[in-house]
Formats: structure tokens, sequence, C-alpha cells
């Protein structure tokens, strides 16, 4: 993901709970999800789940949110991602915190 000169300035803020279906554990999704997160200044957490997939609130401007949840469609290499559940949330962390496992 990046952003260029074309791109709008921040828009309102928005919070996301994902839940990420696939290949997504074992292949670093929740270091890179959270890597990703900081560089773009965006707050939140990501887990993984006994269920095997990865579980991720995201917390920033619009803009940068909507590009963060494209680009964990494709996620780190080795993942495959087979469909992202995507729904608002009320909840408005700060920083972004690599949680354990639910």
């Amino acid at each position: 993901m990046s952003f260029d000169d074309d791109d709008p300035l921040p828009t309102a803020p928005r919070a996301v709970h994902l839940l990420i279906h696939g290949r997504v554990q074992g292949v670093g999704y929740r270091a890179w999800l959270a890597g990703e997160a900081t560089r773009y200044g965006l707050a939140g957490w990501a887990r993984n789940l006994l269920s095997g997939e990865v579980e991720a609130v995201l917390y920033g401007p619009e803009n940068v949110v909507e590009a963060i949840v494209v680009a964990c469609r494709t996620g780190p290499l080795g993942a495959r991602v087979d469909g992202i559940v995507e729904s608002e949330t009320a909840e408005r962390p700060t920083g972004f915190r690599v949680r354990g496992t639910a």
C-alpha cells in the first residue's frame, strides 16, 4: 500500500472490526498488520483465533482504514486470504497492539 500526492487529505475517523479467513496464521500476518497500521498512523489490535482466523480492529482516518483493509486482502508473503468479514465497531483504541490468541 502506498499514498501519493494525488491522495486526498485524511478523512473523518472510522473504526472497523475484521475477521480474516484463509492461511493467515503462521505467516506473520499479525506482525505485518501491526507494521502497516503503525506505518500509516492507525490504532487498533490484531490477534489469532483458535478457529484459525485473524481478528483485528483498525481505527483512524477513513481513507487510510479503507486502504489498509484492501491491503489485508493480500497480507504478507506466504498468506492466502480467502475472505474478510468487515463490520463497524464503536471501539476507539489508542496505539496498535498484537494480542494473544483467543
